[in-house]
């Protein structure tokens, strides 16, 4: 496994009720069905204050193909690159996501320490530090809160979002989030711009880290945190 570096120092999150607010002005309540109020409520009653939580919507009621446009680098709005038109069915594996509609997610990292390793590796490592790889559409949750962790040479990828075939295999792709150059398909009017792609599962990249978090809790409705059992898939 290759050598570790520093990880890059987290980046504190807004109250739970600015990110609320940010979603609802993104337009997200009309992307998903899931109101303004709902989401204004969930963040009131659940709002750890220490900046230490992310408010993220399922991916059943939020999918990434509708959540990347709306992401900002540069000025230019996020996209998914035109060979993953199966984006939305790269699903949470080998982990559970809490049973509800909005859920937090704790104690984020970019995973810049692993940068240069394969996914595989990746997820070793996350696995002894019980830590849990973030999905995808986590992923784009984090950066339409703190665009600024999307940085050129400093990208990840969302290793929790895997596609299971027909056949019941894994696909070889995974999904990550990183910088166009503006070259071949995305076209160089996308230079700058967030782009939501792919890579292989056994390649390396020096540039792309492993985003990743502490673990992820729901609001259970009796004035109670219920946290979601990381379980592995069959």
């Amino acid at each position: 496994m290759p050598e570790t570096s520093a990880a890059a120092p987290p980046r504190p999150l807004p109250p739970l009720a600015a990110q609320a607010e940010r979603l609802v002005g993104l337009g997200v309540p009309r992307l998903t069905g899931i109101s303004g109020a709902e989401l204004r409520a969930f963040a009131e009653r659940t709002e750890p204050g220490d900046g230490s939580a992310l408010l993220a919507l399922h991916p059943d009621r939020a999918p990434a193909s509708v959540l990347a446009p709306l992401l900002r680098h540069a000025g230019k709005p996020g996209f998914v690159v035109t060979d993953m038109t199966d984006v939305d069915r790269f699903a949470p594996h080998a982990l559970a996501l809490p049973d509800a509609p909005v859920y937090l997610v704790s104690g984020l990292d970019r995973g810049d320490h692993m940068a240069d390793w394969s996914p595989a590796e990746a997820l070793a490592s996350l696995d002894e530090e019980a830590r849990t790889p973030l999905v995808l559409t986590e992923g784009i949750h984090w950066l339409l809160q703190r665009p600024e962790v999307l940085e050129r040479n400093h990208c990840f990828m969302t290793i929790g979002s895997r596609l299971r075939r027909a056949n019941g295999s894994l696909d070889a792709r995974t999904p990550a989030i990183w910088i166009s150059n503006g070259t071949g398909r995305d076209g160089r009017e996308r230079r700058d711009a967030p782009k939501v792609g792919w890579c292989w599962w056994n390649n390396r990249h020096t540039w792309l880290g492993f985003a990743s978090a502490t673990g992820r809790r729901a609001w259970s409705g009796d004035g109670r945190a219920r946290p979601a059992q990381d379980q592995v898939s069959p």
